[in-house]
């Protein structure tokens, strides 16, 4: 009986704690643009590197929604998507990215 009763809390635990991470995985939360030299803007591209097709510019301030990073040389690269316009994802620099 003891047995048992551990193997479900041990169970319920553990089908919270997956259950739970890719939610989380999903998305880092919110972020917007800083940094971008005046008449500027962060390129966001096709890939994580600058090998990769400009898919459109972005201003200081535009609202991003991080789904993930990863590093590629020396630069972070995280995988974004438009608050506005969530169909429009693609990659772009860490270094200009702050948490909202």
């Amino acid at each position: 009986m003891r047995s048992a009763i551990f193997f479900l809390l041990s169970a319920s635990f553990l089908g919270a704690f997956i259950d739970a991470e890719p939610a989380a995985a999903a998305s880092l939360g919110r972020y917007e643009v800083v940094g971008v030299e005046e008449g500027d803007m962060l390129k966001m591209r096709g890939g994580p590197g600058t090998g990769y097709n400009v898919i459109v510019g972005l201003p200081n301030g535009t609202a991003l929604r991080v789904h993930s990073c990863e590093q590629t040389g020396g630069t972070r690269w995280c995988r974004v998507s438009l608050v506005r316009a969530r169909g429009l994802k693609g990659y772009v620099s860490w270094a200009y990215l702050r948490k909202t």
